[in-house]
């Protein structure tokens, strides 16, 4: 008796860490796509033009114009008037709502999840070769944290990549 309750016992332990890595694998999803978002709206703005490169910076980069882009954990909000995720605009946007798939596969307004256990940082920064800063390449550091189920150790997602000039 006494083998098969630890036995018992040690499949409930795994059974308790399986239901929590399955816990958090929603998490984990939901941060890759807001830092994929973020990213691919700096993309689109340098694509369409809408704004110049020396705005592709974060905010206080010391150019004219200034860059557009927080480089603190912001909340996750929806695009601003820009409409580019992570600039100065997006506090007058409200915060982001997800809508998970109902049944039928299609979003569904039935359970909206807000966003707020969720924060968001965008670094760019100059490419350095040879002590000197390239001018047509920067890179990109995209960093989403949010709270997990322990308390006080919160997760967090990088996304990097380099961005140029050119498109």
């Amino acid at each position: 008796m006494f083998i098969l309750t630890v036995g018992l016992v040690s499949l409930l332990a795994v059974f308790a860490l399986s239901m929590k890595t399955t816990q958090t694998a929603q998490q984990d999803i939901i941060a890759k796509q807001l830092a994929n978002e973020a990213m691919e709206s700096i993309f689109t703005a340098r694509n369409t033009a809408q704004v110049q490169w020396t705005q592709i910076q974060n905010v206080g980069a010391g150019t004219v114009p200034d860059g557009i882009f927080l480089t603190t954990l912001q909340p996750i909000n929806n695009a601003g008037p820009d409409g580019i995720y992570g600039t100065v605009d997006d506090s007058t946007a409200g915060g982001q709502i997800l809508y998970p798939p109902g049944s039928d596969g299609l979003p569904s307004t039935a359970h909206p999840m807000p966003l707020t256990g969720y924060q968001r940082s965008i670094q760019i920064t100059p490419v350095i070769r040879g002590g000197v800063p390239l001018s047509t390449l920067r890179n990109l550091r995209v960093t989403v944290q949010y709270a997990n189920s322990q308390p006080g150790t919160p997760k967090t997602y990088v996304l990097t990549g380099f961005i140029s000039q050119y498109r």
